[in-house]
């Protein structure tokens, strides 16, 4: 039987379970056929190495697809060889490739170029996560199932973690209009170059067209490793700033200055797809603020300061009177009567406390203190003092030949006029 031949080959059961149906799709290392798996009853992709190609390659491919499993990325279901012929058994995908639905000029509706460019970055993500760079990331290997959903497929030319490659050094791999620019040098590739090739694929489907733009292959790859490519701006005018972002990120020359890989792009389009679905501010009159509630604050206790200002008021009450009792009538004092109260200079109005004393003209010797500066809401701060300041010699009184008796504002004795001169001023 002639295994290049389709019509030959129509109908063939291999490995005795799956059954050839029509051709799918042929290259230089294989062909591609749509069989049905008559044990599972399902229909499945059974891909089957050209006669006169690699088989260590193919195989290679067959370990890359095995070591995935992903809703994007074209699943393995088995691996052998029939017949002297190697073949893998492939999920099926019924709805065509990216290339068959992109047209010259013509972009991809915003909404679904971000559906896919998401779908493919998630699956680039997992692949890159296990340490699988695909290297030749192109729209004909984005495939969709029957949901629309898109998967990544055809691994052969994949590299898996550090392994060697099955070329020499030097030689260039993946297509030319989305090779990268360290592959098109000859150099390893990693998950920056499936990022490159990300980016020449979200190029196209923003604007129908390519970065680079040559009838020579060899030409297009040295455009890719030397030449700076055009903006998304400068093929579409109106194509979303952000995606637009994204290619002008992933396709730098330097693989150090792309997202590093898969979950990097993903990561941005995300940021993408939610800034497009953020729903337009409200007007300023219905927007409401809520704020968390502040946690109480702590208040300080009245009795420490309290207490503190009645221990300063007994000092300054104490020498008051010491001093009231042995000072005489001079000429720097006011006497009022026997007592003689000294001239206070005027205080700077940044001092806490001021104290001002008036002299009466009553014949009673009476201690006048007025707070000038301090609120009348201050005094509740002075009655509640302990009256241990009666303590002090009643000498302080005016004689006896006073012909008015002593009349004060409160029933406290005389002498606790020095407690109640000291006032807080408000600043």
């Amino acid at each position: 039987m002639d295994h290049d031949n389709p019509a030959e080959m129509h109908g063939e059961t291999i490995a005795g379970r799956y059954r050839l149906l029509e051709p799918l799709g042929r290259g230089a290392m294989s062909a591609v056929w749509l069989a049905r798996d008559d044990e599972l009853e399902r229909q499945v992709a059974v891909k089957m190495l050209a006669p006169t190609a690699d088989p260590a390659r193919f195989e290679r491919e067959a370990r890359a697809a095995a070591s995935l499993s992903h809703p994007n990325i074209c699943a393995l279901y088995d691996y052998g060889e029939a017949e002297g012929r190697r073949y893998m058994v492939l999920e099926y995908l019924p709805n065509g490739s990216l290339e068959e639905r992109l047209r010259p000029g013509e972009p991809l509706p915003d909404a679904e170029t971000l559906r896919i460019a998401t779908e493919v970055a998630a699956g680039l993500a997992h692949a890159h996560e296990r340490g699988l760079v695909h290297r030749d990331l192109k729209p004909a290997n984005i495939l969709f199932d029957s949901e629309e959903r898109a998967k990544i497929a055809d691994f052969g030319i994949a590299r898996m973690g550090d392994s060697g490659t099955l070329t020499e050094a030097g030689t260039v791999l993946g297509t030319a209009s989305y090779i990268s620019p360290e592959q098109a040098a000859g150099l390893p590739a990693g998950p920056a170059s499936d990022v490159y090739s990300f980016g020449v694929i979200l190029f196209r489907m923003l604007t129908g067209a390519f970065p680079f733009v040559s009838q020579n292959a060899m030409e297009l790859v040295r455009m890719h490793r030397d030449d700076l490519p055009r903006t998304v701006a400068d093929a579409r005018p109106d194509a979303p700033a952000h995606l637009a972002s994204i290619v002008t990120a992933a396709l730098a020359k330097d693989p150090a200055a792309r997202p590093p890989d898969g979950a990097a792009l993903l990561r941005a389009l995300h940021g993408s797809e939610e800034t497009s679905t953020l729903p337009a501010p409200a007007a300023a009159a219905e927007t409401q603020v809520l704020r968390p509630p502040r946690s109480p604050k702590r208040r300080r206790s009245p009795l420490i300061p309290l207490a503190a200002l009645a221990a300063v008021l007994l000092v300054a009450g104490g020498a008051l009177a010491t001093f009231l009792t042995h000072k005489g009538t001079g000429n720097d004092g006011v006497s009022t009567g026997g007592l003689t109260l000294p001239n206070v200079p005027p205080v700077s109005p940044t001092t806490a406390a001021t104290l001002t004393f008036t002299p009466t003209t009553s014949t009673a010797p009476t201690t006048t203190a007025a707070a000038t500066t301090a609120p009348v809401t201050t005094a509740p701060a002075t009655t509640a003092l302990p009256t241990t300041t009666a303590t002090q010699p009643t000498t302080t009184t005016a004689p006896t030949t006073t012909t008015a008796p002593v009349t004060t504002a409160d029933t406290t004795p005389t002498t606790t006029a020095p407690s109640t001169t000291t006032t807080t001023t408000t600043p």
